[in-house]
């Protein structure tokens, strides 16, 4: 019980090393720009981005950003602009979306597994509604093919009759 118990993973220190792969990224734009001399605010608008956001991105502060792919865009421009080393940039970035990944691709699939258990439970219901309409519609053509035969067997004359012409 206890060795299970330092085996389970915690949600809450996911969310910590999220945010810290985040502030990682932030320090290091921050360091960057300010190695440059530059504002937020002149950042900001060479990039064409809302300084509220690029302060967000150099705190680490996720709850003021929007989706995870325009963060993505946002921290490829800043690190472009300032000329840092996009790649490793990327792969900081990467690191932080495997580790919220884990969970989405858990919680996927538990919610298909319940999907599946609903739809197992309609299932034999669904296959004798289709093995009956099959039957009804196998009877129904295999009487017009019938009915079609019989007239055209009743309008031939026999072999006898055409002998005899």
């Amino acid at each position: 019980m206890f060795a299970l118990k330092e085996i389970k993973s915690n949600p809450e220190d996911n969310t910590k090393r999220e945010q810290s792969s985040l502030k990682r990224i932030g320090n290091f734009i921050k360091e960057a720009r300010l190695s440059r001399d530059q504002s937020v605010e002149e950042l900001a608008s060479d990039l064409k981005i809302g300084s509220h956001q690029l302060k967000a991105i150099e705190e680490g502060n996720e709850e003021e950003l929007p989706e995870k792919v325009f963060v993505k865009a946002m921290i490829r421009r800043i690190s472009q602009k300032l000329k840092l080393d996009t790649e490793f940039l990327m792969n900081e970035f990467k690191i932080e979306r495997q580790e919220i990944k884990i969970e989405e691709i858990v919680e996927e699939v538990s919610k298909k597994t319940n999907k599946s258990r609903q739809s197992t439970d309609l299932s034999p219901v669904g296959f004798w509604i289709f093995i009956l309409i099959s039957g009804l519609l196998g009877l129904i053509a295999s009487s017009f093919i019938f009915n079609l035969f019989s007239e055209s067997f009743q309008n031939q004359t026999p072999k006898q009759e055409l002998i005899k012409n």
